[in-house]
């Protein structure tokens, strides 16, 4: 039964564009469709169902490391319809897992909405840029656009660090070599310093999870590579601040000069519904100039945010103007754009504005 039952869930989730699966003891299986959850309207699962689901689909080293961890993370393939990122886990002694669904499609930047600046930023030839935001707000997926940008445009080498592969990227005009982490390689920080000796001219980190591949991903940065990582923080300038409080204290004024002369720019990144369907990405965009890199190094951090505010024509922004923007395109509801903002209160007097403003327009063209 468990193998039919996988089966046929994940063609109903790839059929119906569910982001995520959710099988957990005491309800039917959960997708979440355009960010919300929907239960399926099937049997309520006990204990022996979500066991069979899991070993149907787990690979033995990650079933032993569950045994040992109680939690496992593995990519798969369902068939040639699309992959999985999986993550199974031990709750009140029961297995769950959630299936998060990884698009086949790789999306162009225009799809994406993404700022135009990206493209250009793309095709540096060194330093560190960072996509940023929290869980499941698109980061693999405008990643994943980059890098195939990068493939179709030049021959690069390309090497890609990530728990678990996320996208497949064939070799195009560019070489693409693909490790995963625990299967090809033991850690993030490991096969960065690896990967300096395999030639490569872009390299993407996955995850910037903990102080070792920060500090490998600067360093391959430096040495003229372009570096793209990952980072679960919700704004450029608290990215900015995560990177440096992840160095001990005596280590903060180097990492900041670092930093200054190696970080090429941050895209901050979240996921709104969309007004009909579907949902929207909303960035916040960073571009390190010469100032922003002084800022930077002279631990002027604070004030990264109104050099954002005035960087438009480097082709910056904050997330909130772009907030702003999509509910004025209709795209996005006051609502549900508050609830993703930075600074909620700001944006609700400047909708509000913005909401009178139209009245008065409207008073003045009767006369």
């Amino acid at each position: 039964m468990g193998t039919i039952l996988i089966d046929k869930l994940l063609q109903a989730a790839v059929k119906q564009g569910a982001s995520d699966i959710h099988i957990t003891v005491g309800q039917p299986p959960v997708f979440r469709l355009h960010g919300r959850m929907r239960k399926l309207e099937t049997k309520v699962l006990e204990n022996d169902d979500t066991v069979s689901l899991m070993k149907s689909i787990t690979p033995d080293r990650c079933q032993n490391e569950l045994q040992e961890g109680g939690s496992t993370d593995f990519g798969f393939a369902f068939g040639e319809l699309a992959r999985f990122r999986v993550s199974v886990f031990r709750q009140r002694g029961s297995i769950a897992m959630v299936l998060r669904q990884i698009p086949t499609d790789m999306l162009t930047f225009e799809q994406l909405g993404t700022p135009p600046i990206i493209k250009s930023l793309c095709m540096r030839p060194r330093g560190l840029f960072l996509v940023t935001g929290p869980t499941g707000s698109g980061k693999s997926t405008t990643l994943a656009s980059m890098i195939n940008y990068i493939n179709e445009t030049v021959d690069h080498h390309i090497i890609t660090i990530e728990d678990p592969i996320e996208f497949y990227h064939y070799h195009k005009k560019s070489t693409v070599n693909q490790r995963e982490v625990h299967n090809d390689t033991t850690s993030f920080s490991e096969a960065i310093r690896r990967a300096l000796r395999q030639d490569p001219d872009v390299i993407l980190v996955g995850e910037m999870r903990d102080l070792e591949t920060i500090e490998a991903a600067i360093t391959a940065a430096e040495t003229g590579h372009i570096v793209f990582g990952t980072l679960h923080t919700n704004s450029a300038q608290g990215t900015v601040n995560r990177i440096i409080d992840a160095f001990p204290g005596n280590l903060q004024e180097q990492i900041r000069t670092q930093l200054s002369s190696t970080l090429i720019g941050v895209l901050a990144q979240t996921l709104l519904p969309r007004i009909g369907g579907g949902r929207v990405a909303a960035y916040e965009t960073l571009v390190v100039t010469s100032g922003i890199g002084n800022l930077i190094r002279e631990n002027k951090t604070f004030r990264i945010n109104s050099m954002i505010q005035t960087g438009t024509k480097h082709g910056m922004n904050l997330l909130d103007d772009h907030i702003f923007q999509l509910w004025q395109e209709e795209k996005v509801t006051a609502e549900d754009g508050l609830m993703k903002a930075h600074n909620p209160d700001d944006l609700a007097m400047r909708i509000a504005n913005a909401k009178k403003g139209l009245l008065d327009d409207d008073e003045d063209s009767d006369y």
